[in-house]
């Protein structure tokens, strides 16, 4: 859908230029754009087309992509003969822009999976070699922690709320997520949340290194690259116990 729509909004670009040419309009008292209105509108152009690119994951700068292979098709839609509603306006071009979904879907596939396999490798080497580092314990799971302090003896359970500060890195050291007092669940966050708050009472500070089967796997989420090792420091500043109701 999003090709699509980008689609869409290169036949409008082309229409515009269209509208645009007066090479054999009649005299009229209306004015055309300036020539500072046209350099606005090609900016913002750019910057549309920029964030779908960036956007859509296609790539984070210029030198991933092949620019005269961009320029021509830029230039090849300027100069097709029809309008995208005609039957044959494919044959316009070297790849038919019908084909765009799946071809622009393949390439994201592509990088996904390779971005997977690329972290999931780094992930596995980081958690052997921390696994090994001073202080630091490794669960069944796979989940790996270092407790500053386990703060009160009543640990957090599942289903109780908690009031926490934590930094979330990766393992660059990009800062993805940082909030102070805020309030959730327990087991209502990725599971190696829930676990290593389970770790953690009242005052309880500690470090939790979270592998991505334990994170957001292989999907990723916003900011964070599919198979991704987590870091996060976490404080424990209140723990609301779960209280079951009664049954009447």
């Amino acid at each position: 859908m999003k090709a699509l729509k980008f689609f869409a909004t290169a036949a409008c670009a082309a229409a515009l230029a269209v509208s645009c040419n007066t090479s054999s309009a009649p005299e009229v008292d209306v004015e055309m754009p300036s020539a500072a209105e046209v350099d606005s509108v090609s900016y913002l152009l750019g910057v549309n087309i920029g964030s779908f690119i960036k956007g859509n994951n296609f790539a984070e700068d210029l030198a991933e992509l092949n620019m005269a292979e961009f320029k021509k098709g830029i230039v090849d839609f300027l100069e097709a003969e029809g309008t995208p509603y005609d039957p044959d306006f494919g044959a316009n071009f070297k790849i038919d822009p019908n084909e765009m979904s799946r071809i622009l879907n393949g390439f994201l596939t592509k990088k996904q999976n390779y971005k997977a396999a690329v972290n999931l490798a780094k992930g596995k080497e980081f958690l052997v070699a921390n696994a090994l580092k001073e202080g630091v314990d490794t669960t069944a799971s796979g989940l790996q922690y270092k407790i500053e302090n386990a703060g009160a003896d009543y640990k957090v359970a599942p289903q109780d709320t908690v009031w926490v500060n934590y930094k979330g890195t990766l393992l660059d050291g990009t800062v993805f997520d940082e909030n102070d007092s805020t309030m959730f669940v327990a087991n209502r966050v990725i599971r190696g949340w829930t676990e290593g708050l389970g770790l953690l009472g009242e005052g309880g500070k500690a470090t939790l290194y979270i592998p991505a089967n334990l994170a957001y796997g292989e999907r990723g989420n916003r900011g964070i690259e599919p198979n991704s090792v987590l870091v996060f420091d976490v404080e424990v500043l209140k723990v609301g116990k779960f209280v079951p109701k009664e049954d009447k």
